[in-house]
């Protein structure tokens, strides 16, 4: 065992000089305050832990990835630090993105409001009320040509949390790139494009499961093919975590998800290495800090084991999950809002020492309102100070070797797979949906959680202990009633400017497409975004032919 434990640290030692070759490290040495060096990576050193060093955590890079996905991790390049902002129109969302990347931001992440996550246009009676009001309202490419403006989509990458139209978003992104000049091949970025968690947790989803995941499959095949360096899903377990189930469930759930979009691509005729290297996942930090970061490295020693014991992968790349996290907004309180500062870099600590890629920091109002912009400075600063300042970025992986973290790591996974064996029992993640499974193991995971806050067993500082009598009130973010209206012309004003008889030939073309189960929809939503077809037409069309989802 000695010789494998050798040569996979020399595997590792190869890899990372390759890396450093493409990315060279952020410093020329790394030491501390006392001028002391720090290793790129701490091994243990006693004797005889070779063998269960090598089944458990592995090197960096290397299966099961327990250790992080890349040799160096952060010695090269820090995580991407992405805030989620939209808000009101496309300019003002725009503005926010520009100020945002001023300040040192490194991607976009785009909020949409209500009525584009379901599929509705801004003068849909549906969406009265709603235009704007917790993200950027998006009805036709116009609109995402405005949002993007100045912002060149070869160099900035974007994240966009849509899940039912994520084919329409995702056309309208790739025609406003060609806009700009750079193909589709170049641009770089990912879509939630998650409908499972829609069912379990969140509840945007507009058409039945079967068809949506039709869509995703057509999804993950076009972007192989036409759009490579686009993550095709962000499988999420936010929303299961802020629906109120706990971190095994979070991870459980999300990884069953997982496992039911690698099973519908394969049924679909791709191959596993076709698709698997692009798919991604979204986790939740919430505040029991080592349980998290334990959560992170176990979530990824689970997925390497289930695409090379499940789904026999071969590409390295299959088997790494890639994950963005964001900051427990459910952890957010009203009380006390500046407190929340305090919440959001332990949170965001935990995700960087579990080794994230990417990471959104909520804003200390969010309780309240959406993010004001010196709130949304603080969150991004948060993550530069953790970068720039902690010095726990100089090393791989330094809660390796804790028995706290180790044996907490090891305990989630075995609580997950257990989970995981029981929904295969089920049939899958689609059919546990389909029976509420899932919904119910959530439910009451959140009801225990609660009780427990209502009877201080658990605090919440602020909230139900060291409250005060006067709250202050903050200054918020107020999104002014005027946009509706205006959002309302803007959509009607570009239905009267395009040419109707080539919007109605497009949308009649998917129509008959979306007949045919063997087709797939992406080239014809991307003609129809094109001709200027907006967000609900598309989706109209959609919803006729595939029906509406009326929940479990």
């Amino acid at each position: 065992m000695g010789n494998e434990y050798n040569d996979a640290k020399q595997e590792w030692e190869k890899k990372l000089s390759k890396t450093k070759e493409r990315f060279p490290e952020r410093k020329e040495s790394f030491v501390n305050s006392s001028d002391l060096e720090i290793d790129p990576l701490y091994l243990p050193k006693h004797k005889g832990l070779e063998e269960e060093y090598i089944e458990k955590l592995g090197f960096p890079g290397q299966y099961p990835y327990t250790r992080g996905i890349q040799p160096g991790m952060y010695r090269s390049r820090f995580w991407t630090m992405r805030q989620y902002a939209g808000f009101g129109s496309a300019k003002e969302t725009n503005e926010r993105f520009r100020y945002l990347l001023d300040q040192g931001q490194t991607g976009l992440s785009v909020a949409f409001d209500l009525p584009t996550q379901i599929g509705y246009d801004s003068d849909d009676p549906m969406a009265e009320g709603e235009v704007g009001k917790v993200g950027v309202a998006i009805d036709s490419l116009e609109d995402m040509e405005t949002l993007l403006k100045g912002i060149p989509l070869d160099k900035v990458s974007t994240s966009m949390t849509i899940n039912a139209p994520a084919s329409v978003l995702l056309c309208m992104y790739i025609a406003v790139a060609e806009k700009q000049g750079v193909p589709k091949e170049k641009i770089t970025g990912t879509i939630q494009n998650d409908i499972l968690k829609e069912y379990i947790a969140r509840g945007t989803y507009i058409y039945p499961p079967k068809p949506s995941m039709r869509l995703i499959t057509n999804i993950f095949e076009y972007c192989a093919k036409e759009v490579p360096k686009f993550n095709t899903i962000s499988i999420s377990g936010y929303h299961i975590r802020e629906a109120g189930s706990t971190a095994v469930q979070e991870v459980a759930f999300t990884l069953a998800n997982g496992m039911a979009y690698v099973k519908a691509a394969i049924e679909s005729g791709l191959d596993v290495d076709e698709f698997a290297p692009r798919l991604a996942f979204f986790f939740n930090a919430h505040n029991n800090f080592f349980e998290e970061a334990a959560k992170f490295r176990a979530a990824r020693r689970i997925w390497a084991k289930i695409m090379k014991e499940k789904f026999n992968a071969k590409d390295e790349k299959s088997l790494r999950l890639r994950f963005h996290t964001q900051t427990g907004g459910s952890t957010l309180t009203a009380q006390q809002p500046d407190n929340n500062i305090v919440r959001v870099a332990l949170q965001a600590l935990s995700a960087v020492l579990g080794g994230t890629q990417s990471l959104h920091t909520n804003s200390r109002d969010e309780a309240l309102a959406l993010p004001t912009e010196e709130s949304a400075r603080i969150a991004l600063r948060t993550q530069q100070i953790i970068a720039h300042e902690s010095g726990v970025a100089d090393t791989v992986d330094p809660l390796a070797g804790s028995y706290y973290v180790e044996e907490m790591t090891d305990k989630i996974e075995e609580e997950v797979f257990a989970y995981l064996d029981r929904i295969d029992e089920m049939g899958g993640a689609v059919q546990a949906v389909e029976d509420g499974y899932m919904q119910r193991e959530i439910h009451q995971s959140a009801y225990e959680a609660q009780k427990r806050i209502e009877s201080k067993e658990d605090i919440i500082v602020g909230l139900n202990d060291f409250k005060l009598d006067e709250e202050l009130q903050a200054d918020l973010l107020k999104v002014d009633e005027q946009l509706e209206k205006d959002q309302v012309k803007q959509v009607q004003k570009v239905r009267e400017n395009r040419d109707q008889s080539v919007v109605d030939h497009k949308l009649n073309a998917l129509k008959e497409a979306a007949k045919d189960d063997q087709m797939n929809l992406m080239p014809f939503i991307l003609d129809a975004v094109k001709s200027y077809a907006t967000v609900g037409e598309i989706c109209n069309v959609l919803r006729g032919e595939f029906g509406e989802f009326t929940g479990v």
